[in-house]
Formats: C-alpha cells, sequence, structure tokens
C-alpha cells in the first residue's frame, strides 16, 4: 500500500486509516510537498511502521505509485490535490494490466464546501464516510449531480480509539479539564484571546483542577492551516501569565485524553474521539452556533454548552441517537470498506479511473487545479515538473530541500507576522 499525505492531520488520518484497512501492513509513506509537510516529530506520534518515507510532487508520485507494487493506494490530501492526482494516475497507468484500488476520505467532521470537496474526490474506488450521516450526505451530492456513488463506503474516523474513561479518584490524580484548541477556528485575535482567558479563569476559578490547553502543534511547525495567532503567543501577552494549575500541553490527543475528565472544544474533531471513549464534552456556544465555527456540526447532540455554565459544574450529557449517527461507536467500521478493496482487486480488477470532473463537464475549472497540482489537462506532467533524473547529485538535492525550506519558513513568516499587521493598519 502506498499512503500519500499533505499535511500533519491528514498523514494521522492516512497512517491510521491504512492500518485499519490492511492490519499488520508496513505501508510506504509519501509526503506531498508543500507548506504543509509535517515534521519528523509530527510523523512520529502516529506510531506506524513505514516501509519506506518519501517527500514527493503529484508528478513524482504518479510516476512512483508503480501498479505492479502496490495494491492499493490511499490519497489523504485535500481535494484538489486528490483531484489532480487521480487525472494523473489515470494517465500513469493507462494501458497496464492491473491498477491498485484507489482510497480517499475526509479526515474529520465535513461542515464547509461539501459539494465542492466530495466532487474533487470523486473518482476514487472508495470515497470514505466517517460516519451514517456522512455517507448519506456524500451520495446525495453525487447522484444530485449524476455521478456514480458507488464508491462511497461508510466506516469511521480511524483514530477513535483508547480506553473507556475513568473518572479521576482522590490521590490518582486531580480532575482535568482540556482546551482542545484549533489552529484556524476562530479566526479572530480577540475571539482566540476570549477563549484562552476563559480556559485561565476557569482555572482560577477552580484551584484544585488542572486545566490543560492542548494545542495541534509546537513553534514553526507546519500544519493543515497556517496559524496566524498561536496561543503561545496569547499566552505569553497574559497579564499575570498562566496560573500555577493551568499549561500548555502538546502531544497526541489520544494520550492527553487518557488524563481527561471534561473536553472543552469549539468544533474540533476531538470532541469526537473523547465522545468516543465516553468523556464528558462540551463543545461551546460563547462565540455563537455557526456554520463559520463548524460548532453546528453539533446540534441536537446535547454537547453544546457555554463556559459559564462549565465554570458552574454542569456536565454534558450526549443524546445515543446523535452519537449513533455520527459514528461515534467504530466495532465493525472498516468491515465493509475492506471488504469493498477485496472486491476491486480480484479479477479482472478494478475499471480505469473516471472522475466525474473532466475537461468536457468542467472545463473552466479543472485545468487549473490540474496546473496548480503539475498536471496538464491529459494528466500529464507539465514540462519541468516530472520526476527528477535517477542520477541527481546530493548536492543538488540538498540545495533544492534548503531552497523549500526557505520558502516554507518566508511563507509562515508572512502569514503569522506580516499579513496581521497590515490587516490591523488596514483597519486604522
Amino acid at each position: 500500500m502506498a499512503v500519500l499525505a499533505d499535511s500533519d492531520t491528514r498523514w494521522k488520518w492516512g497512517a491510521l486509516t491504512a492500518r485499519r484497512l490492511a492490519p499488520g501492513a508496513r505501508p510506504d509513506g509519501f509526503l506531498l510537498r508543500g507548506r504543509a509537510t509535517p515534521t519528523p516529530r509530527q510523523l512520529a506520534e502516529v506510531g506506524v511502521d513505514w516501509t519506506r518515507l518519501t517527500e514527493t510532487t503529484g508528478p513524482e508520485f504518479a510516476a512512483a505509485a508503480d501498479p505492479a507494487r502496490y495494491d492499493v493506494v490511499l490519497l489523504a490530501c485535500v481535494g484538489g490535490a486528490v483531484q489532480a492526482l487521480l487525472h494523473g494516475l489515470a494517465h500513469a497507468w493507462r494501458g497496464a494490466p492491473r491498477r491498485p484500488a484507489v482510497v480517499t476520505g475526509y479526515v474529520g467532521v465535513v461542515y464547509e464546501k461539501l459539494a465542492d470537496g466530495l466532487l474533487l474526490r470523486h473518482g476514487a474506488d472508495l470515497v470514505l464516510a466517517n460516519s451514517r450521516h456522512d455517507a448519506e450526505r456524500f451520495r446525495a451530492v453525487y447522484e444530485g449531480v449524476g455521478a456514480d456513488a458507488a464508491g462511497v463506503t461508510q466506516c469511521a474516523l480511524p483514530f477513535l480509539e483508547g480506553a473507556p474513561y475513568e473518572p479521576a479518584g482522590p490521590g490518582i490524580r486531580p480532575y482535568t479539564v482540556v482546551f482542545a484548541a484549533q489552529p484556524s477556528v476562530p479566526e479572530r485575535r480577540e475571539d482566540r484571546r476570549y477563549l484562552l482567558e476563559r480556559a485561565v479563569r476557569h482555572a482560577r476559578l477552580h484551584p484544585r483542577r488542572e486545566v490543560l490547553v492542548k494545542l495541534r502543534s509546537r513553534p514553526g511547525e507546519h500544519t493543515t492551516h497556517v496559524e496566524e495567532l498561536p496561543y503561545q503567543r496569547l499566552a505569553a501577552r497574559l497579564p499575570g501569565g498562566l496560573p500555577a494549575n493551568c499549561r500548555l500541553v502538546y502531544g497526541t490527543m489520544g494520550g492527553v485524553l487518557d488524563r481527561t475528565d471534561l473536553l472543552v472544544t469549539v468544533s474540533s474533531t476531538a470532541a469526537l474521539e473523547a465522545l468516543h471513549r465516553g468523556i464528558p464534552t462540551a463543545v461551546l456556544t460563547d462565540l455563537g452556533v455557526r456554520e463559520q465555527l463548524g460548532n453546528h456540526h453539533f446540534l441536537g447532540s446535547g454537547c453544546l454548552v457555554s463556559w459559564d455554565r462549565i465554570d458552574s459544574g454542569h456536565l454534558p450529557k450526549p443524546e445515543p441517537e446523535w452519537l449513533a449517527r455520527q459514528g461515534v461507536a467504530t466495532e465493525g467500521a472498516f468491515e465493509a470498506a475492506r471488504r469493498r478493496v477485496a472486491e476491486l482487486l480480484a479479477p479482472p480488477g478494478p475499471p480505469p479511473l473516471a472522475p466525474y470532473y473532466t475537461p468536457e463537464t468542467a472545463p473552466g475549472y479543472l485545468p487549473g487545479i490540474l496546473a496548480r497540482h503539475g498536471f496538464d489537462p491529459a494528466g500529464r506532467p507539465l514540462p519541468g515538473r516530472a520526476a527528477p533524473p535517477d542520477g541527481e547529485g546530493a548536492l543538488r538535492r540538498a540545495a533544492r530541500g534548503a531552497l523549500r525550506e526557505a520558502a516554507r519558513g518566508a511563507y509562515r513568516h508572512g502569514v503569522q507576522r506580516v499579513a496581521p499587521v497590515i490587516r490591523r493598519m488596514g483597519e486604522l
């Protein structure tokens, strides 16, 4: 199996989905080159035993995905990259006696760009839906445009695992409240500062509790969403600093949940991880219940609550029917996907890849997507974007790598430092 991912969260989803689809396998890992390429620490957190790890471009991956080597290709990428690779792989595999099964999906809750993201993923043999709710929506979108919906396959988020919740007991550990922060939700400085201040206030109101602010990445690391206003910077500017029973933490969400008694978030997928384990979970309404925040996804869950109610001791109780529809119960969740892959690989093998978007159905949209990822409208590598020659020297590879890291650093600096200053100047 080959797994291609383009950011930290998609790497985690892709790696763990590969483990569920082929237990015991040691896949080849490919990192799609870009501003969000994960760091070694982020890769190590997943804990998957890889045969090899390679940083690559779209055209390089299409050339490397040898149909004689791989049975399954898992695309854990943003929708545009998936669509480009479907066309690139279709071109690369043309004429081959067999081809791998192609699998893709979503890393978490789908609360925006539903039609756009789904149609960009159409053409994969399996489009994994993380719940019954998602599977119904996905099929409705495909059928609504007359596209084949047979690839939609219900499963669950692959990282819904871990031991069931056991409440903290006297002398074991303090009662622990975890605020799961998100890189891009909310966006405004004042909203992010408000959430951090409320977590700090909760720590001060409950000095016997431990309050952890769980952050996705350390300073300088690449993430799916570039974080303009890191909580580390906001915490450093808090008057009086963080109280003794409140601190910033990193690491895997599963490891943090092992010591969590109440998870608080705006709309993080961490809420589903906590609910799966039976941990009390609060989805904040302080900033409103809005599509922009993603917390509207939790309507009917029983988890929507404000910091004021949390401060007063309220513990939300989830609605069982909502949990069932949202795929929080995972027993046997990947059996249908494994069965579907086996059917595709049985003779005569899967048919040629056939995405809904073609130069005929989307002539004003598809060519731009393909070009951004290095392909022409026929799925061929653009001139100069094909795989580098095997004889490329180590010095040249090192120089290219250093240039890429410098470009990523400049991009992050521009987003995190320069852009906010320009934005504030524009508001004067």
